[in-house]
C-alpha cells in the first residue's frame, strides 16, 4: 500500500491529547449521554471476568464519568427503551459490549466464521437445531436454562448446548443479550437486533471501512497497528479500505511509522480538564501494549495470569491516569468497606497527591469508607502518600 504524503505533522504532545480526549478522558464528559454515549464513543467496551474493584466494563465509564451507580450501568448497556436492546456481545478486540448500530458491520466477521471447517469443541448431531428451537419456544435463557454449559466441572469442558449456542452466537443466529450473574443470556437475533439492522448486506470492504473510521475516531490518532488492534483486523484488512476510510495521514513526532487520524480530532486543538482516575487494565487507553508505551512511556501488561512469584506490580495493577499521563499503578483488594492498595507504585514524588485522590474517589464508588496501603514500591513515598489519603479521607 502507498500510503499519501501526510498533510499535518503532531508533535508526541499533540497526539497525546488527540487521544486522550478521543477515548473521553480530556474535556468534561457527556453526563448526558451517561453510560450510553461512552459505549458510542469507544465502540467497543471489553469484557472480562475479573472482579476486583468491579468489573472492566463497570470501570469503563467510571474513569470518564465518575461515580455512575454500578446498576445504572448494567442497565445502560442493555435496557433499550423498545424491546430491543443497546448494545449486543460479540467478539470485537476480544469479548466486547458493542451498540447495536454496528451489527451490519460485523457481517464480514460472521461471514468468516461460518466459513470456518474446524471449531476446538465437537458439535454433537442434532444440538444446534435444538438450542434454535428452545430459544424460539423459551428464551432469553442462560447456557444452563438451556441444558447445562458443562459436561464436567472442567472450565473447558463444554456441554453440547453450549457448543451449539456459542457457535449460534459466532453465525449471528444468536445474540448476547445481557449478561446474568456473569451468564451470557441468549436470544435469537430475529428477535433481539431491531429488523432495520438485521442484515448481512454489507460486503466485507465496506464493513472493514466502517470499522477502520470508528477505531480512528476512537483512537484519535493511530499507526495502521493501532487501528487494526481495536477490532483485531488483520494489518492488510486496513491496508485495503484505510485509504477510503476518511482519515488523513499524519506525521506524529518521534512514532516512526505512517499514522492515520480522525480529520475531526484535529480540527479542533484538545483542550479541557484531564480525568484523575483508576483505569481498568483492559480500558482501550491501554489496550495496545507498543502504543501505550509509544503515548504515554509507560509499560502495561496484565499479570493476572503470571504466577505469582514473577508478577512485577501486582494481581490486577490498575495504571493511574492524571494531568494526562499514567503515573502509577494500584493493585487493588477489597477487605469489608476498606480497600486495599496491595502495591502501589509511584512515578515519582508528584504523582502522590494523584493517586490519593484516585484511590480515595475508587474507594467512595465502591462503597468503602476507608483506604489502607500495604506496601508501595518506593518506601520513601510511603509517609507523603499516607497524608495524602488522611486528608483526602477527610
Amino acid at each position: 500500500m502507498t500510503t499519501p504524503r501526510p498533510t499535518t505533522d503532531l508533535s508526541a504532545d499533540d497526539a497525546r491529547r488527540i487521544a486522550l480526549r478521543a477515548q473521553g478522558l480530556l474535556g468534561s464528559p457527556d453526563r448526558r449521554a451517561g453510560v450510553r454515549g461512552v459505549l458510542r464513543h469507544l465502540g467497543a467496551v471489553q469484557l472480562d471476568t475479573i472482579s476486583v474493584l468491579a468489573r472492566s466494563h463497570e470501570l469503563i465509564p467510571y474513569a470518564r464519568l465518575g461515580a455512575v451507580g454500578r446498576r445504572t450501568v448494567e442497565s445502560a448497556y442493555w435496557k433499550g427503551p423498545s424491546a430491543h436492546p443497546h448494545a449486543f456481545e460479540y467478539w470485537s478486540h476480544a469479548a466486547c459490549i458493542l451498540p447495536v448500530e454496528e451489527w451490519p458491520h460485523f457481517a464480514f466477521r460472521r461471514r468468516a466464521y461460518r466459513g470456518r471447517p474446524h471449531w476446538n469443541h465437537e458439535l454433537p448431531d442434532g444440538a444446534y437445531d435444538q438450542v434454535v428451537k428452545q430459544l424460539r419456544a423459551e428464551g432469553p435463557l442462560t447456557a444452563t436454562e438451556l441444558g447445562g454449559a458443562k459436561r464436567t466441572s472442567e472450565w473447558w469442558d463444554w456441554s453440547g448446548a453450549k457448543v451449539a449456542v456459542e457457535r449460534a452466537l459466532m453465525y449471528g443466529e444468536v445474540v448476547c443479550v445481557e449478561r446474568r450473574g456473569w451468564k451470557r443470556v441468549y436470544d435469537l437475533a430475529e428477535r433481539a437486533i431491531p429488523q432495520d439492522l438485521l442484515h448481512d448486506e454489507l460486503d466485507d470492504t465496506e464493513c472493514l471501512r466502517r470499522l477502520v473510521r470508528l477505531a480512528g475516531q476512537s483512537l484519535g490518532v493511530g499507526t495502521r497497528a493501532d487501528i487494526a488492534d481495536y477490532h483485531r483486523l488483520k494489518g492488510e484488512q486496513v491496508d485495503a479500505v484505510v485509504a477510503d476510510s476518511g482519515l488523513v495521514p499524519v506525521t506524529v513526532e518521534g512514532w516512526g511509522k505512517p499514522a492515520w487520524a480522525d480529520p475531526a480530532a484535529l480540527a479542533t486543538p484538545p483542550r479541557g480538564r484531564h480525568r484523575t482516575t483508576l483505569l481498568s487494565p483492559f480500558d482501550s487507553l491501554v489496550w495496545e501494549r507498543a502504543r501505550t508505551e509509544r503515548i504515554f512511556g509507560f509499560t502495561h501488561r496484565l499479570e493476572a495470569y503470571v504466577p505469582k512469584p514473577k508478577r512485577v506490580y501486582g494481581y490486577f495493577a490498575m495504571p493511574v491516569l492524571a494531568g494526562g499521563r499514567l503515573v502509577g499503578r494500584v493493585d487493588p483488594a477489597r477487605e469489608g468497606s476498606t480497600l486495599v492498595a496491595r502495591q502501589v507504585t509511584l512515578d515519582g514524588p508528584k504523582a502522590v497527591p494523584a493517586v490519593a485522590q484516585a484511590l480515595v474517589e475508587a474507594a467512595s464508588w465502591v462503597d468503602c469508607t476507608d483506604v489502607r496501603v500495604e506496601r508501595v514500591e518506593a518506601p520513601e513515598l510511603r509517609e507523603p502518600l499516607a497524608r495524602e489519603l488522611t486528608r483526602a479521607l477527610g
